[in-house]
């Protein structure tokens, strides 16, 4: 397939490019549906709370499934650092990684990675990689993702780079000593051997490319995508407007108490190179808002990417023309020991809101107004009287999209960072003592407009025996989603305690207790609309 003698670029032309793109691609989607089809947890095997990926033995990203941006677009950060960290030069054929640091790159705890070196005549030449939200990772709440913790000890156990496998065998004292600090160590563990496996299975379709094309055609090959993704950025890049915007947009609430935490961003674009700058957003907070560096990076390339063209190839290519400035110690690149668990549920998604925005100061039709701004989490954990085992029902929900110039903005529907499906009323019902009171689109939440912002969803839940811990964090509780040209804003979100016959408003970031019969409610915001002939100027920005 390809001329050996000659500079990787020119070695590879158009048409095999595009071969090596759909082969590395169908290989990156395949691993993801294992993993996905192995999982033991709702969270992994119904909700698809995870994302896979091929890398360059020195974590250059080479491609990825289309599954969640967050974790795609801080993946490359992660692994880079994790191998920095453990040591390239110490990896062994069969040696397995694992890590879920946010200060190498990560997202939080519950996201943990499973990094899998793929080895031909004793070199790495590529790493499989996949990153899932585990159900529990310790700390003190179940589900690991208490809005109210201060430092990063109280959110679970942080695993640094470590061997999960060495040399092919499972390194068992290092996996209990894991498992003795999460809640669902079973649920744990079957998603752990899930991501290995997942793994395992691209490093076979890997080593079948390598041998068709042989070790150097296979690294030219991902070389020349990288560069053929940089050439698609740069071109489309040129495409859009010069020009410079600053934009700040608010979170409410920093998991303690409510505040407002400004997060400001000034975009730059000239001719093919961008410069997104984050550096005037607050400091970190005391509460579990704040997030690494890495997810502010995955938030600039996914605004670029869905802005310049969204058909533009996911590798380290698109990142190449792209600059993103972070402050040490702010919220968005947040340092030791800050806790993280919704950095990537509530911040992300207004690092993208702020990103947007600033792109909308000198584009004309191309930004679309802001969306419900929140991954809106649920999760509900104890241990069931039935059988004595803890469980932790995780859940994302959607919200409404903003309407663009274009179309309205879709209803119920996970938009940004965020990429996954609902869990099933039958399988919450099946699998935790919940009961599905309510489920369904709030009409009329979208911000009204030339095109009409997407609705919000509601979701009720009652504990049916035992006791439980909730924790909801949403956002856009106590502000709107933004509409543009004069389309109005959508509708807040809430969470509510039903308890004694009534439905007790709570914070956007809220932490509770049930009892059987009690439950929580969650509705979330509608998209913003867009153009002049919805509420009017008032409503809009």
């Amino acid at each position: 397939m390809h001329d050996h003698d000659t500079d990787n670029t020119a070695a590879v032309n158009a048409i095999e490019i595009e071969v090596a793109r759909n082969r590395l691609t169908s290989i990156s989607e395949e691993v993801g549906t294992a993993l996905i089809r192995t999982s033991y947890s709702p969270n992994i095997k119904d909700r698809r709370d995870c994302s896979a990926g091929i890398y360059a033995a020195d974590g250059t990203l080479i491609s990825q499934a289309e599954h969640i941006p967050l974790h795609l677009g801080l993946m490359p950060t992660l692994i880079s650092n994790a191998l920095e960290e453990y040591g390239a030069d110490r990896l062994r054929p069969g040696d397995v990684l694992m890590t879920n640091n946010p200060y190498l790159g990560g997202s939080h705890l519950p996201d943990m990675c499973v990094i899998t070196p793929v080895f031909v005549a004793g070199t790495v030449t590529a790493l499989v990689a996949t990153m899932a939200h585990h159900v529990d990772m310790g700390g003190i709440v179940p589900g690991s993702m208490a809005t109210q913790a201060t430092e990063i000890f109280q959110e679970g156990i942080r695993v640094p780079p470590i061997r999960l496998f060495a040399g092919g065998e499972l390194q068992r004292e290092s996996l209990e000593l894991l498992l003795m600090n999460i809640r669902t160590a079973d649920k744990t563990r079957g998603d752990l051997m899930a991501q290995v496996a997942a793994n395992r299975l691209g490093e076979r379709r890997i080593l079948e490319l390598v041998g068709e094309w042989g070790a150097d055609g296979f690294r030219q090959s991902c070389e020349a995508l990288v560069d053929y993704g940089e050439r698609r950025t740069r071109a489309a890049l040129v495409k859009l407007p010069d020009g410079t915007g600053t934009f700040t947009d608010h979170l409410e609430h920093d998991g303690v108490e409510p505040v407002d935490i400004p997060v400001t961003a000034t975009v730059t674009v000239s001719g093919e190179d961008i410069v997104i700058d984050l550096t005037g957003t607050a400091d970190q907070v005391q509460g579990a808002v704040n997030c690494s560096y890495a997810v502010a990076r995955a938030c600039a390339a996914y605004v670029v990417k869905i802005l310049a063209d969204p058909s533009l190839p996911s590798n380290a290519g698109l990142m190449a023309p792209i600059e993103v400035r972070t402050r040490p110690g702010s919220l968005v690149h947040a340092e030791f020991p800050a806790p993280v668990a919704h950095g990537n549920t509530q911040t992300s998604q207004r690092i993208v809101d702020a990103i947007l925005g600033a792109f909308e100061q000198f584009t004309d039709g191309l930004v679309p107004a802001a969306s419900s701004g929140s991954m809106s989490i649920v999760t509900i954990g104890g241990v069931d009287p039935r059988d004595g085992q803890y469980y932790s029902y995780v859940e994302t929900y959607g919200g409404g999209q903003g309407a663009s110039p274009a179309s309205d903005g879709a209803s119920a529907t996970h938009t940004h960072m965020t990429n996954t499906r609902n869990t099933p009323c039958e399988v919450i019902e099946r699998e935790y003592p919940l009961r599905v009171d309510s489920y369904g689109i709030v009409r009329g939440t979208g911000g009204a407009g030339d095109h009409r912002g997407g609705d919000g969803l509601y979701r009720q839940l009652s504990l049916t025996r035992g006791e439980a811990t909730v924790v909801a964090g949403t956002s856009r509780v106590t502000t709107v989603p933004w509409g543009l040209g004069g389309g109005a804003p959508g509708s807040s979100a809430a969470v509510r305690y039903h308890h004694d016959g009534t439905a007790e408003p709570r914070p956007s970031m809220s932490r509770f207790d049930l009892t059987a019969g009690e439950g929580v409610s969650i509705s979330t915001a509608g998209g913003g609309g867009y153009g002049a002939s919805g509420a009017g100027a008032a409503g809009s920005r």
